[in-house]
């Protein structure tokens, strides 16, 4: 039993070495991006790309596919690549185990997911009774699944959002000599 607990911490070491590594890669990225500003700018475009999402679904009707799909693909290229530089520019905040984390980080992580999950519980019993309205219309069940994808995605980047809205500028003594790889 010791032998596997040994085996079990040495590959928790390796893994942890290997998310550090990663870690320090991404922090170098973006490092002129890493103010309020840029955070919150991003912050807003996830916002706007979520609510096109969430009018593509709501608006969503058989024989206008096309218009849709061209809506509905932007809005997720938006929302996406927002969230993507997002995640970047919070770094170990928004996808480091908690493990990783100072006491003021691990705090601020874990109240911007608890807002996260009770917006995303609340976005979802809004996507049932959305569900629940439209199922007698036409096209009910694609337009109520389209509703609950597009509030999934929603509550799904809302920690991230928060986040990259909250968090001061990052101390610029922290990139003094380092230089990207």
């Amino acid at each position: 039993m010791s032998e596997k607990r040994g085996r079990l911490a040495a590959y928790w070491e390796r893994r942890q070495e290997r998310l550090d590594e990663i870690e320090r890669k991404r922090a170098l990225r973006l490092p002129t991006w890493r103010t309020r500003k840029r955070r919150r700018t991003l912050s807003v475009l996830v916002l706007l790309g979520d609510l096109v999402l969430i009018a593509g679904a709501a608006f969503f009707r058989t024989g206008h596919e096309p218009v849709f799909f061209l809506g509905w693909f932007g809005g997720c290229v938006l929302a996406g690549g927002a969230h993507y530089l997002l995640r970047i520019l919070t770094g170990k905040m928004s996808g480091g185990f908690s493990l990783r984390l100072d006491e003021r980080e691990r705090e601020w992580r874990h109240r911007a997911t608890f807002i996260g999950y009770q917006v995303l519980v609340a976005l979802m019993m809004i996507a049932v009774l959305y569900s629940l309205i439209v199922a007698d219309t036409e096209d009910g069940g694609a337009r109520g699944a389209m509703m609950a994808c597009a509030l999934l995605v929603t509550g799904t980047t809302l920690a991230g959002v928060l986040l990259g809205w909250s968090l001061p500028d990052d101390d610029p003594e922290d990139f003094e000599g380092v230089t990207p790889a």
